[in-house]
């Protein structure tokens, strides 16, 4: 299935300073995230993040929060972001199609995606964007999640199925700003 932007929303999973050192290429997940914000607010595709625990694991890091609206945060403490009912009822939540960034791929967001799948929602997780401690768990959750009927995709996938095709009024600005 393709991406649809009026439909889809990009969910940030627990992008937080204090775990970030310990993901394996946790600075390429990290710059893929902020990549995906950055097309996102200029293609006007909503985006939500959630925190686990961030009075003992901290906020989201920086760089990543100052993107985004305090509201659009939710602070939780299951591993899975939805089973505390908080980010199905955060602004754009409503949209069919999830697009999921993160850590740890194995833990927070595998769970959020198993449980938006139950939920009936559609998923995208974005390989380049989600991490572990240790790779060999992100590949065996990214596996699962696929299995369980999860669309793994890559950044520039989502880039260019929310910008449809080369008549879209910001797809040269896109070009330029980010397809290098």
């Amino acid at each position: 299935m393709k991406i649809i932007p009026s439909q889809s929303v990009l969910l940030v999973v627990d992008i937080q300073g204090a775990l970030l050192p310990a993901i394996d290429g946790g600075a390429d997940v990290l710059a893929n995230t902020l990549w995906l914000l950055d097309i996102a607010a200029m293609l006007g595709i909503p985006a939500l993040a959630t925190e686990h625990c961030p009075q003992r694991i901290g906020l989201s890091e920086p760089s990543l929060r100052s993107r985004l609206a305090p509201d659009v945060i939710v602070e939780k403490t299951w591993f899975s972001a939805i089973a505390e009912g908080a980010l199905l009822q955060a602004p754009s939540a409503e949209r069919q199609q999830w697009i999921v960034t993160g850590m740890e791929s194995h833990v927070c967001v595998q769970q959020t995606v198993l449980d938006l799948l139950a939920a009936g929602r559609e998923v995208f997780v974005v390989d380049d964007a989600v991490g572990s401690r240790r790779l060999r768990d992100k590949e065996l959750a990214l596996q699962r999640m696929r299995q369980n009927g999860a669309e793994i995709v890559s950044r520039e996938m989502v880039a260019f199925e929310w910008l449809e095709c080369a008549n879209n009024p910001q797809f040269r600005d896109v070009l330029k700003r980010f397809i290098r």
